[in-house]
């Protein structure tokens, strides 16, 4: 009996011209005439507006510069109300998302949602662009099914993989063999089917790829996430951000269940009840669907005063509270999708050359190496152990913070990734023309 993944795949495989895999040779330079003939990009994202995404408005502006004709696809939010807008040479389209799922049933309303809306916009620009490569982005591993009209009228798709969905629901508190996880599994599958090159964040999701994706080498492309090292250039510190204390610890980044708030607030805790450092003050930068629950527990506890929760921050703002701290922390916790992912707060910590601590996480580790202290997994009091260390040592602080810093700009910066992303595209393009 045909599984349902296989006829699923017979399907899209149908829809989709029937494309197999290359395997040819590796990429090279494209000649002058092609470089001339850039194509038209159409980047498809659900889960956060553009510029708001740091990573896909890099790429866009990267694609640009590069000669791309490049079209957004993002949801509207408060803070990027426009439906139509155009910054910086890359045209935004925008559409009202459905509400945000907290629960597996909220999905079955947002994704719907999103995917009619994409849709609807992708098709109306390709009615008036010739679309020659689709980009679409993670989480969820849905796009594929609005980039298939576009690909059976001859559009290559590029995978530009964010997130390790099987896993990241894991994290979320579903079970390994859940309906749930075993879903996400068939369309990460179906969403490497369908790609003709992937783009990954770090060497582990290429791993992935090459493993449950089952992609030819020479179309999988590792382009890191990092901060472009001119974007905190002019920030200064700020007293006002420590509330008349001696010290600061920061935190930026998003406030989601695996996030690990909950172990920075507990540190915090014995940081000040338990070690009595009444000189330690705490701000947490971001926003998420954990953001309500969490300033509740900081009431609770009786932290208000030392423990700030400031929400979504201007770039500005941000960049004074990193250039203010002391010390910046990583409390992702330690889980299968966390230890093989790269997170992003902790390349902004190294190119304002912060100290860092966080927990023993094999990605954390490979991007920030010496510049870190690495607390005991998932252990507050290790946690809190590591802060109160690096706050009092300065020396140490001030060499970690160098190193990262020197790290960075060495072989971790954005501008360093470019060339990657523009190879990824150039393979996409000769998969397009050989097709």
């Amino acid at each position: 009996m045909i599984s349902l993944t296989e006829r699923a795949l017979r399907v899209l495989r149908h829809i989709a011209g029937g494309r197999g895999k290359d395997t040819g040779g590796p990429v090279r330079g494209m000649t002058r005439r092609a470089r001339s003939e850039r194509p038209h990009v159409l980047i498809l994202v659900q889960n956060l507006p553009v510029p708001f995404d740091r990573r896909v408005w890099q790429e866009a502006l990267a694609l640009v510069a590069a000669g791309y004709q490049v079209h957004v696809v993002c949801p509207r939010t408060m803070e990027h109300p426009l439906r139509r807008e155009t910054l910086s040479g890359v045209r935004i389209y925008r559409y009202r998302p459905g509400p945000e799922a907290r629960r597996l049933a909220g999905y079955l309303v947002e994704y719907p949602v999103a995917i009619g809306a994409q849709l609807r916009l992708a098709l109306t620009i390709r009615a008036r662009h010739r679309i020659g490569i689709v980009q679409i982005c993670n989480p969820p591993d849905l796009l594929f099914l609005v980039a298939l009209p576009l690909v059976a009228l001859g559009s290559s798709l590029i995978y530009d993989h964010h997130d390790a969905c099987p896993e990241l629901m894991i994290a979320k508190g579903h079970r390994e063999d859940g309906r749930a996880v075993r879903l996400t599994r068939l369309l990460e599958r179906l969403t490497y089917r369908c790609a003709d090159v992937s783009i990954e964040t770090n060497e582990s999701y290429r791993d992935i790829a090459l493993g449950r994706g089952g992609m030819s080498r020479e179309d999988v492309f590792v382009v890191r996430s990092a901060p472009e090292i001119t974007r905190f250039a002019g920030a200064r510190p700020d007293e006002k951000w420590r509330r008349g204390r001696r010290y600061l610890v920061g935190y930026v980044g998003v406030m989601g269940r695996q996030d690990g708030l909950d172990y920075l607030i507990e540190a915090a805790r014995v940081i000040i009840a338990d070690l009595l450092r009444p000189d330690i003050q705490f701000v947490l930068v971001g926003s998420g669907p954990e953001l309500p629950r969490l300033r509740e527990r900081v009431r609770s506890l009786g932290l208000d005063d030392r423990v700030v929760l400031t929400g979504r921050l201007s770039d500005e703002d941000l960049g004074a509270v990193l250039a203010t701290a002391d010390v910046c922390v990583n409390p992702d916790e330690a889980n299968r999708m966390n230890d093989i992912s790269t997170m992003n707060k902790i390349m902004e910590y190294m190119a304002l050359g912060k100290p860092i601590v966080q927990f023993d996480l094999h990605e954390g580790r490979v991007s920030a190496g010496d510049a870190s202290l690495y607390a005991t997994r998932n252990d507050a009091a290790s946690l809190a152990k590591c802060i109160v260390e690096l706050i009092d040592d300065p020396e140490a602080r001030a060499r970690m913070g160098q190193l990262g810093a020197r790290r960075l700009r060495s072989a971790l910066s954005w501008e360093s990734q470019v060339p990657r992303l523009l190879a990824a595209y150039e393979r996409a393009a000769i998969r397009r023309k050989r097709r």
